[in-house]
């Protein structure tokens, strides 16, 4: 009985023992697997929340600050493809028409004729036109066609008149009527006066080139 005995305390201790050193095993594996799961798992979560809202946030701040920077350059480069100045021409009153011209220097420039024109009406011509386009002005380029020849002076479109011309080199306002001497569609300067010149200035066709 006694041996029994021995044997059976015997039996519970090591019992005992094997439970204690099977639970702290158990739970360190466990607690070691347990720990490097949630981690990987928990890493891969952190992960991929952080990259969808790193990627949505970078792609929103990049796509705000793309648009605003393309924008602007789109638009100054389309601006100065379409335009040329990055501004947009107006048509003026038959004022300010007027006050432009009284203003512009060109009718100052000297009328230098040869075999090739030095500087003659088509060279008044563009230069008042470009003068009138830096001021933001709208200005035509109109040619007058003789029988033999012509002549070149200038328009706009003033939003009060309508379409009114000048010569660019005198800036008298012209009337040109197709069928009429130009010498005779010329409203003169106070104190001038036109005769009639000695080649056929009849106006046969008038081109407003815009």
């Amino acid at each position: 009985m006694a041996i029994l005995a021995l044997i059976g305390i015997g039996g519970f201790v090591l019992y005992h023992a094997a439970y204690a050193m099977g639970d702290t095993a158990g739970y360190d594996k466990g607690y070691s697997a347990g720990q490097n799961t949630g981690y990987s798992s928990g890493k891969q979560d952190g992960y991929n929340e952080g990259y969808s809202l790193g990627k949505g946030e970078g792609y929103d701040q990049g796509y705000d600050l793309g648009k605003a920077d393309g924008y602007e350059e789109g638009y100054d480069e389309g601006m100065q493809a379409g335009l040329g100045h990055g501004y947009t021409l107006r048509d003026p009153t038959y004022k300010e028409a007027v006050a432009f011209l009284r203003e512009d220097r060109t009718d100052r420039n000297e009328y230098v004729e040869d075999t090739y024109g030095v500087y003659v009406c088509s060279h008044f011509v563009r230069d008042v036109c470009n003068n009138a386009e830096a001021e933001g002005l709208r200005c035509a380029s109109v040619e007058l066609r003789y029988p033999d020849g012509g002549h070149a002076i200038i328009a706009f479109d003033t939003i009060d008149e309508g379409l009114v011309y000048f010569d660019a080199i005198t800036d008298e306002r012209v009337k040109p009527v197709v069928g009429e001497r130009y010498y005779q569609c010329i409203e003169p300067r106070l104190g001038y006066y036109y005769v009639e010149p000695d080649f056929d200035d009849t106006i046969i066709d008038v081109l407003v080139i815009w």
